[in-house]
């Protein structure tokens, strides 16, 4: 198969220097989260019982949503690693702003030798520290800024995310043709290349088994807020859409979905015991591969990774368990054909022909155009996503 042009790669690229600040070729992890080695010289490892790990969350994990699932992450690590709970310090509930900068400086007084930060706006904040501090690993999940910045000891790291938001979209798109319908909802977080590459790749997982099929997108501008998010899931339902996704932090459009009788895929975590007659199958993150192989890397005095980005075939990303009380029958299969296909290269996600136009962060508009027979290839040069393009059958509501 062909790659996608050079030329849309490029102009890919652009959109994430501009909003992120550049990346570089991302590692390719095995199973157990090894990666090809940033330029840091390997110094003395430290001991297993020595270690103090820090993290620093936007939420805490009553959101049910993505510091829980980061939450269930670590303890994942804790236990494949030997070490116990009092080596991890965790800051809950940390804002994208000085509050970040204190609870970082708090972690390493507590004498951290490497801190996960765990949301986009923590960025500035980590590598700020990681400059100030060489001898600690600072790794920012969801970022770009870490290849650019020249540090050795700031990393970042992402799931392909992608992988799974897709397999859900065909979850979605089957529930929909069972019921005749053909239209979608989504509740998005901001209008970053994260959260436009999710919900694109459901739309597209949605599309390869109902063509005709059409997505209204509604932005909260929060990464967690219960209030807004069941109300742009309630605007969505009455403008008629008839199953929704979310890439939000909270059960809310789940319980939304349920109280007025349609279905919802959710993200981060099994939202089956919140709305058990809405909730067909969630995208979910193992990041406790991550977090193994970093920790690990620190153990044995060993650089880590400038970017890591790992999906479907490491266990990085997968699929909530089915509701098969309210999916469609063949759901399953369909699901399990298209993973093999992922996996084995023969799917891709963002294949064409497509074609759309995103907003950079300076405001200039760009374009895409993928012919049928080539892709692009999402998390490749850096691990953060960086597709940001609308594309037909997409309506974004202002």
């Amino acid at each position: 198969m062909k790659k996608v042009l050079a030329l849309i790669l490029s102009l890919a690229l652009l959109f994430a220097v501009a909003a992120c600040g550049g990346g570089k070729d991302t590692p390719q992890p095995s199973p157990t989260g090894s990666a090809s080695p940033s330029p840091s010289e390997p110094g003395n490892g430290i001991a297993k019982e020595d270690l103090k790990i820090g993290f620093v969350h936007i939420s805490d994990p009553s959101d049910k949503g993505y510091t829980f699932n980061h939450d269930l992450g670590t303890w994942k690590m804790v236990e494949a690693l030997g070490l116990s709970e009092d080596q991890i310090i965790n800051k809950y509930n940390v804002g994208e702003d000085e509050g970040c900068a204190t609870a970082i400086d708090e972690l390493i007084e507590a004498g951290c030798q490497i801190i996960f930060a765990t949301s986009f706006g923590h960025g500035s904040y980590m590598e700020e520290a990681a400059a100030a501090n060489p001898d600690i690993e600072f790794c920012h999940a969801t970022g770009a800024g870490a290849a650019a910045s020249g540090l050795s000891n700031f990393h970042n790291y992402f799931t392909a995310i992608y992988e799974a938001r897709f397999l859900g979209g065909i979850a979605a798109g089957m529930k929909l043709k069972e019921l005749g319908e053909t239209k979608l909802g989504y509740v998005a977080a901001y209008p970053y290349a994260e959260v436009i590459s999710g919900y694109t790749a459901f739309y597209l997982g949605a599309k390869s088994v109902l063509p005709e099929v059409t997505m209204d997108v509604i932005y909260t501008n929060s990464w967690h807020d219960p209030v807004l998010e069941a109300r742009a899931a309630q605007t969505l339902i009455d403008g008629g859409c008839k199953v929704i996704s979310q890439h939000s932090d909270s059960t809310a459009p789940a319980t939304t979905a349920a109280s007025n009788g349609v279905y919802q895929v959710g993200y981060n975590a099994d939202m089956i015991d919140a709305a058990p007659t809405a909730s067909l199958i969630s995208a979910r993150s193992d990041w406790s591969v991550y977090l193994i192989y970093a920790v690990t890397q620190v153990i044995n005095g060993e650089p880590i990774a400038t970017d890591w980005c790992a999906g479907l075939a490491d266990g990085a990303v997968f699929m909530s368990p089915l509701n098969t009380d309210i999916a469609t029958p063949g759901t399953a299969e369909a699901i399990e054909n298209a993973e093999k296909n992922l996996i084995d290269g023969n799917l891709h996600v963002f294949a064409g022909p497509l074609t759309g136009a995103g907003v950079t962060f300076s405001g200039e508009t760009e374009t895409i155009n993928i012919p049928e027979g080539e892709w692009f290839e999402e998390s490749k040069t850096q691990s953060a996503p960086y597709w940001f393009y609308i594309i037909e059958g997409i309506n974004v509501q202002s």
